[in-house]
């Protein structure tokens, strides 16, 4: 079952959801189905710290990359 991140296109809500088979995703605020897939960070186990990929500079979500308007530039 993977796990999609979504904005909602009428609240402006980000989250995340899990989809089973044909479900059709619904904001959980204002239960819109107008909804934007977002590019999600990908992540993986690592033995240490130090091996895990590092961003240039963070964006305001903190991760950087992460397909937010306001984290691009």
């Amino acid at each position: 079952m993977p796990l999609y991140e979504y904005q909602c296109t009428q609240c402006q809500a980000a989250f995340e959801l899990l989809i089973r088979g044909e479900q059709q995703p619904m904001c959980p605020e204002c239960h819109s189905r107008k909804l934007d897939k977002r590019l999600s960070v990908p992540a993986a186990h690592t033995s240490t710290a130090s091996d895990l990929p590092v961003c240039d500079r963070p964006g305001p979500c903190g991760m950087g990359n992460c397909g937010l308007p306001e984290c691009e530039g």
